[in-house]
């Protein structure tokens, strides 16, 4: 594997990692398991919380590997340093917007979410009764967060384009697993028998430390594209 593919999966991985420090889906799966928890019996909540989650990695995957896709073919392999620079700038700004205005004011994890959009997604949490409503949940809460997200796929589809073709769907399988980690966790703990009330707890006592290195992650990433894409 050559350098140029070592500096790719370090961008992919990064982006990953910023990705997974996102709080939405860790939101509305705490959500869908209390309300869940309050109507079904344990197993089929548990049934539930794995739909979700196979529908965020599912999503994630495919929006990612369509990203790099187009890349690919609209953009002769990879994005102009012009498109680049613009990435970067809005990664900075993305920065900002985590430490000063991601979460609502006071000790809460409410997100910056326009209130039409956190009404319908927490309606549907509340809604949800099968697997297929649970995955389509999961799909729902990817996109909630479109900036960042989109952002984040971008920065990553344009070095899985790097790749070559049958590389390709590895890669962006590993920026998957890195992005949805935080919800997998959420599942074990689940299994082994926390609830929605300890989850949240955590949540609530670490949501300043999540929040800064979430803007430190979107900084670094800018930094890291901007010497390795930019200026290299």
């Amino acid at each position: 594997m050559c350098m140029e593919n070592l500096v790719d999966i370090g961008i992919i991985a990064l982006a990953a990692l910023v990705h997974a420090s996102l709080q939405l889906g860790i939101g509305s799966l705490v959500l869908l398991y209390h309300e869940s928890s309050n109507r079904h019996v344990t197993d089929k909540t548990k049934s539930l919380v794995s739909s979700f989650l196979s529908g965020v990695g599912t999503i994630i995957f495919l929006a990612l590997s369509s990203t790099a896709f187009l890349i690919s073919n609209f953009f002769g392999g990879s994005l102009k340093v012009e498109i680049l620079a613009i990435v970067i700038t809005l990664l900075v700004a993305f920065a900002c917007a985590m430490w000063f205005c991601y979460y609502r004011r006071g000790s809460t994890t409410e997100l910056w979410l326009p209130k039409t959009v956190a009404r319908y997604i927490s309606s549907r949490a509340r809604a949800t009764n099968n697997n297929t409503e649970a995955f389509a949940l999961g799909i729902l809460t990817c996109f909630g967060e479109a900036p960042f997200v989109l952002i984040l796929f971008m920065v990553a589809g344009n070095s899985i384009a790097d790749f070559e073709m049958a590389w390709r769907p590895v890669v962006a399988a590993l920026y998957t697993v890195v992005a949805i980690l935080p919800l997998v966790v959420a599942r074990l703990a689940i299994r082994k028998g926390k609830n929605a009330h300890d989850i949240q707890r955590w949540r609530i006592a670490n949501r300043v430390f999540i929040m800064s290195m979430s803007g430190v992650g979107f900084l670094v990433l800018g930094a890291f594209l901007f010497a390795f894409r930019i200026m290299g």
